[in-house]
């Protein structure tokens, strides 16, 4: 598998939304409705320059948006059929060193509360629970990880 991750491009449009479709869509039944990265406009997003991906073909997307004083991870999808081979670790991985390229002290990203997987992932790599709030429809947990700490893998 092609470890590199590079920005996306336009012609990433439809791997873009395959894999994002296909990550979040086993949680439409357990929230009640469709996770907000289903309905991105992934070509606008690409365009913009947020969005990250590795695989040949696309197996893991990453989407950055970057703030005057934090790096939002907007969304991390891993293609189903690439669990539990590194994807996820290594894109998390990169959201730090993207931080860092920008100077940026922290991360923030939410997840919903149904995702209970996500909870236990993401303490794992040195993110914190800052806040749980209703946002319109979803019920969403906030996390940050100030990027100056080390996550596990890089110990």
């Amino acid at each position: 598998m092609d470890d590199r991750i590079r920005p996306a491009t336009p012609a990433d449009v439809d791997a873009v939304r395959a894999v994002t479709d296909a990550a979040y869509r086993p949680y439409v039944a357990r929230i009640g409705l469709r996770p907000a990265p289903m309905d991105a406009d992934h070509a606008a997003d690409i365009a913009a320059g947020r969005v990250f991906v590795t695989g040949d073909p696309v197996v893991g997307v990453l989407v950055l948006v970057a703030e005057s004083d934090h790096l939002v991870l907007e969304s991390i999808a891993v293609d189903p059929g690439a669990h539990r081979q590194g994807v996820g670790r290594r894109l998390l991985a990169f959201a730090d060193l993207h931080a860092r390229a920008l100077g940026l002290p922290e991360i923030r990203l939410y997840t919903n509360a149904a995702m209970w997987e996500n909870q236990e992932i993401y303490p794992r790599y040195g993110y914190e629970v800052t806040e749980r709030r209703q946002d319109g429809a979803y019920d969403r947990i906030h996390y940050r990880k100030r990027i100056s700490e080390a996550t596990p893998d890089e110990r």
